[in-house]
């Protein structure tokens, strides 16, 4: 199987133009193709995981990557699937945020002559004589088709500034831009793209003529990878300072039985028909489908040691036995503790496991925390300084979540 129809059957491709021509271009490592990373953090999250496993899946079939960080249209800001402005950065923090970037993406792909490169907009974009946008590129837009652009209408309503309505703009001219300066053939981009994406296509067409070879690829990373990125304490992130290589395990070892195989098919290097095979499992299968899932992600992003750990810690804990060491953990002060005492709303949140005094008595009166296998139900409840010396105590928050708290 070549890589286009790979791609294709790990369901990554939602909509293309030119399906023959991206094919032959795909398939015969032709590609040239920029994927975009918005900076706003300084740390790539799983919801960006889809993007870095195509430009991976896509080199390794000859292909070339642009990784594209926005360092220019950051400054603007994406109005797609968002109610408000997004707050501008200083090129101070976008560049250390692209610098943090490319460490994560080198596990993925390799950067060097002729093979990936790294570019920042910011280098074309903050050069722009406005006049000059307007009459080369303003004039092949069309102020009625824009508005009725998924992107812009969902703003609308609450209010869509100047400044993000030329988001589109600035996105097709990337793509004008590197096509004529970096040989860029191809584009790829989440389905709350496609909008922007095919405004590049026809830019490059209008202004290079209908035979330009320009293409533009859409996948489903936005719609599922948002889904992926998000949980209920914020983003999963690549970085192990921001989120360990436990909790990242075992965010992908508690993926719900209906998507785990989709995120084996989309996500992982394994073999078509191994994962195949797995369409079968059911019941207690798709367990062993779950780990497998969470040591191979946790394998790419945080190397086999780290996996190997994360995963000998997770089956302890669910067996009831292994090491706490590499559980995620908090050194508490002494002045958490009153009297030699914490009380159980106090340890919930001075752990990060609620982030606020109410959450935890909600959790604590719903019967969502345990302690040392021990079930809290009294929200005033104490434990006592000394239980938390050596390893501490772990704490369990509802059915997947495991803690450790401790004192030196």
């Amino acid at each position: 199987m070549q890589i286009y129809e790979e791609l294709k059957a790990r369901g990554l491709i939602a909509q293309v133009t030119d399906e023959a021509e991206i094919r032959e271009l795909v398939n015969n490592g032709k590609a040239v193709f920029y994927i975009g990373f918005d900076p706003t953090a300084d740390s790539l999250h799983v919801g960006h995981f889809m993007a870095l496993c195509l430009m991976k899946r896509l080199q390794m079939a000859g292909n070339r990557p642009i990784a594209l960080i926005g360092g220019g249209t950051g400054m603007v800001g994406d109005p797609s699937g968002r109610t408000d402005m997004r707050q501008m950065m200083t090129t101070e923090t976008i560049q250390h945020n692209c610098d943090c970037f490319k460490k994560q993406m080198e596990r993925f792909i390799e950067f060097g002559p002729d093979k990936a490169i790294m570019v920042n907009n910011a280098e074309w974009l903050m050069k722009l004589n406005y006049i000059e946008l307007l009459r080369e590129v303003g004039a092949c837009f069309s102020v009625n088709n824009m508005l009725r652009a998924e992107c812009y209408k969902q703003r609308m309503e609450k209010g869509l500034s100047f400044l993000e309505f030329n988001y589109m703009i600035m996105q097709s001219y990337d793509f004008y831009h590197m096509f004529q300066t970096l040989g860029c053939n191809m584009q790829f981009g989440g389905d709350d793209q496609w909008s922007n994406m095919l405004g590049g296509t026809e830019l490059i067409r209008r202004k290079l003529g209908k035979d330009a070879y320009a293409m533009t690829i859409t996948l489903l990373m936005n719609s599922e990878g948002k889904k992926m990125g998000k949980t209920a304490k914020g983003a999963v992130w690549l970085d192990p300072n921001k989120t360990t290589p436990f909790e990242f395990y075992q965010y992908w070892r508690n993926v719900g039985d209906a998507d785990v195989l989709k995120c084996i098919r989309m996500l992982t290097f394994l073999p078509l028909e191994e994962i195949d095979a797995m369409d079968k499992w059911e019941g207690s299968q798709l367990n062993r489908a779950k780990e497998i899932l969470a040591y191979e992600l946790t394998k790419l992003v945080h190397g086999e040691g780290e996996a190997e750990k994360a995963q000998e810690t997770a089956r302890g804990l669910f067996s009831g036995g292994g090491s706490a060491e590499h559980m995620p953990s908090t050194e508490l002060p002494a002045a958490k503790f009153e009297n030699g005492q914490i009380g159980a709303i106090a340890l919930l949140v001075a752990c990060g496991l609620c982030s606020s005094n109410g959450e935890a008595r909600r959790l604590i009166q719903q019967g969502g925390m345990m302690v040392n296998d021990q079930k809290v139900t009294d929200i005033a409840a104490v434990f006592e300084q000394a239980d938390f010396q050596g390893e501490g105590v772990i704490i369990k928050k509802g059915k997947k979540v495991f803690h450790r708290a401790y004192i030196r």
